[in-house]
């Protein structure tokens, strides 16, 4: 069972949160907080393993809450929650440990497969809807191709191409099919990527490579078909 602690400053969103949740075996919702503060102290209190955070509360935000849980409480997984898909505050929290991102307005579906996501330790993030994120707010110098001699953290020619790859929004699925290798072999060249970056996670390796240069805010690629977009896509 998913231990899920729910923390949004509006009584009626955290009460709809809880029931699409709490019907469901696999969950059991353990705490509402109204702010930061108190989500930060019930998480240490319950020990959930995801916390639903809201990012605009009083008292303390769901960013700085969502910091504080990070580091001291690794094991409780924050998914993000914003009423707006396109907020600077949820690449601050991607930044600051969160796991996931949902913009307030999905489905029960997409609310329960990204719980999932996130308990298992992936990031619950559509990779253009993170990569056009990051590109908004993450201010990085104009773009220039790295030598594989100046590759950061010792990244061999592969994995800065596919660093770059998963930087401007492609999937596992769609590295493969542009290097024409299989899956398996990205996914093990981005396990190595992540070590030698020392990132925790996709959300994690695209902001580093908008903030090194790597690529450049607005070079992120378009829009893939509709519903391509919708947390959990890819």
């Amino acid at each position: 069972m998913i231990r899920v602690l729910i923390a949004d400053d509006q009584p009626l969103v955290r009460r709809g949160l809880a029931l699409i949740l709490a019907p469901d075996p696999a969950f059991e919702v353990v705490g509402e907080a109204e702010d930061g503060a108190r989500a930060v102290a019930l998480a240490r209190e319950l020990r959930p393993d995801v916390v639903v955070m809201d990012i605009r509360m009083p008292v303390l935000d769901g960013v700085r809450a969502t910091e504080e849980l990070a580091r001291t409480l690794p094991e409780s997984r924050v998914l993000a929650l914003s009423t707006f898909d396109m907020d600077e505050y949820v690449v601050a929290a991607l930044r600051a440990g969160a796991y996931g991102f949902l913009p307030k307005d999905v489905s029960p579906e997409e609310l329960i497969a990204a719980v999932h996501t996130v308990h298992t330790g992936e990031a619950a993030v559509a990779p253009r809807l993170l990569t056009r994120l990051i590109s908004t707010y993450v201010r990085a110098s104009p773009a220039r191709p790295r030598p594989a001699a100046s590759a950061p953290a010792g990244l061999t020619p592969r994995e800065l191409e596919i660093w770059q790859l998963l930087a401007t929004g492609f999937d596992n699925a769609e590295i493969a099919g542009d290097l024409e290798i299989s899956v398996s072999t990205v996914k093990n060249h981005i396990t190595g990527i992540f070590t030698k970056l020392g990132v925790r996670d996709r959300a994690q390796a695209v902001i580093a490579a908008y903030e090194s240069g790597l690529v450049a805010a607005g070079h992120g690629s378009a829009p893939g078909p509709a519903g391509a977009d919708r947390p959990g896509a890819g």
